[in-house]
């Protein structure tokens, strides 16, 4: 059902309780690769190393950071216990990923997201220290863009997002980049047109030394 949602432009975001809503904002918030943006500040703390970037190495607790993560006019938190299971099953089944900060061996930000083919959906990320979860989205947005994804859906408009280089987008026009986007690929016997998982294996972890 969430798999479904996604190629239709939908998501869940509700309160505790409330029954299940699926969300389909206009205008829709897109990052595209030339518009992603990373600071002189930004290029500094990665050239430097400050933060060790990892890929898929924690996703259980990435995705509770971001539940326990105390947000500004929120009262509570959409990523209750039925969303941390059914994204953690995604993540087992290799359709959701995370990227996280790593500082002295400890986990200091992340961000994780759903993928599909050439359109990978943030969800949440958050940061114990400053800079972490910024690090850990910029190396994972570099990494997806060079592998051939179009655009990062971050859903709704923030702040910290709009820095980021994200841009608003009309909800028609981006439902029918959507369905183009995610058009079925030309079958081939070494490729399986269904299959949007995209390959995120050793060559993923690779790139991370090349990460803008």
């Amino acid at each position: 059902m969430l798999l479904s949602a996604y190629e239709q432009g939908l998501f869940p975001w509700y309160n505790e309780e409330d029954p299940v809503l699926w969300q389909s904002p206009d205008p829709r918030f897109l990052i595209f690769p030339e518009k992603l943006h990373v600071s002189t500040s930004m290029r500094k703390i990665l050239k430097r190393g400050d933060f060790e970037i990892a890929l898929d190495r924690d996703f259980p607790a990435v995705i509770r950071c971001c539940a326990e993560t105390f947000r500004p006019g929120q009262g509570g938190t959409w990523i209750t216990e039925d969303i941390i299971e059914a994204y953690t099953e995604l993540h087992r089944l290799g359709w959701a990923h995370s990227a996280e900060s790593y500082r002295g061996g400890k986990l200091s930000g992340g961000c994780y997201g759903v993928r599909l083919g050439k359109v990978f959906v943030g969800e949440s990320m958050f940061a114990r220290e400053s800079n972490a979860s910024k690090a850990a989205f910029l190396v994972l947005a570099g990494i997806l863009f060079a592998d051939g994804v179009a655009f990062i859906d971050c859903q709704v408009n923030t702040p910290h997002l709009e820095s980021l280089g994200g841009t608003d987008m009309d909800r028609k026009e981006y439902l029918a980049l959507l369905k183009k986007t995610l058009a079925p690929r030309r079958y081939t016997p070494d490729t399986d047109s269904l299959d949007r998982r995209g390959n995120w294996g050793e060559r993923y972890r690779e790139a991370l030394g090349k990460a803008p």
